[in-house]
């Protein structure tokens, strides 16, 4: 399992979840891989389970001169960066006429600024060192389709949609692919936390919500971190040198396009 070996990747939001399976996954592949979170003493522990090439790096996405400070502290430390993984997002629901400006600030911040100015940052080192990249930024089913409770958080996903279309567009004349990954429901920390919103605004039962996405999940149960990571080695691997611009739904058949 060596699809990754010598080359290193940046992931944002990597000291739970996605991120951390991606890490794994990564490293498994032969990858050296940091670890970038806004929560460094977590990041630090989840770089130490993985061991051999994981490094923690402290990078806060809604902050420019953070991101440039975590892409040199990789570049300083494991010497390149070959891919990236815009992970980093933050979920909100509620209806409506009940949205804060404040909440779709935030949102706004972390999910689509935050993965247009990592990618931005990475990009320029990527076209400095030579030998072309891969960036992966992570959608979701979200952005394909309008919910009545998410609407800021689809409106995200709907732009890094677009972004990746736009920057892969861009950025492939440097040899550097830009592609996505839609994910659908995915079990986990996060998704408790989506669960709270769906119990408050739905007057649900906690945990009721989950089960109901996961039934109506066509391959018959909710995702998990490591489904994705199929998808995530491929589009940073050599077989995906000819893939541009793309988003791909790894969803169990919730969407279809």
């Amino acid at each position: 399992m060596t699809r990754l070996a010598g080359r290193t990747a940046l992931i944002t939001g990597a000291a739970r979840g996605i991120g951390l399976a991606f890490a794994r996954a990564y490293a498994a592949e032969g990858a050296k891989v940091a670890l970038a979170d806004i929560d460094a003493d977590r990041a630090q522990e989840a770089a130490a389970s993985i061991g051999g090439g994981a490094i923690a790096v402290r990078m806060d996405v809604t902050d420019q001169q953070s991101i440039e400070a975590g892409v040199a502290d990789t570049v300083k430390r494991l010497g390149r960066i070959d891919i990236l993984v815009n992970n980093a997002a933050l979920f909100s629901a509620a209806p409506v006429v009940e949205i804060a400006r404040e909440d779709f600030d935030r949102l706004m911040a972390v999910n689509v600024a935050g993965t247009l100015f990592t990618m931005q940052a990475v990009a320029r080192h990527m076209i400095a060192q030579g030998g072309g990249g891969r960036i992966i930024n992570m959608a979701s089913q979200a952005g394909r389709r309008g919910e009545a409770l998410v609407a800021v958080y689809c409106a995200t996903k709907a732009a890094v949609i677009s972004l990746t279309q736009s920057a892969g567009l861009d950025l492939i004349r440097h040899g550097i692919n830009v592609n996505a990954i839609a994910p659908g429901v995915v079990d986990g920390e996060h998704w408790d936390g989506v669960d709270a919103f769906f119990a408050k605004y739905e007057g649900l039962e906690p945990g009721e919500k989950k089960k109901q996405v996961g039934r109506a999940v066509p391959y018959g149960r909710m995702g998990t971190a490591e489904d994705l990571t199929g998808m995530a080695i491929f589009l940073a691997s050599d077989e995906a040198e000819y893939i541009v611009a793309q988003t791909y739904n790894v969803d169990g058949g919730n969407w279809m396009s």
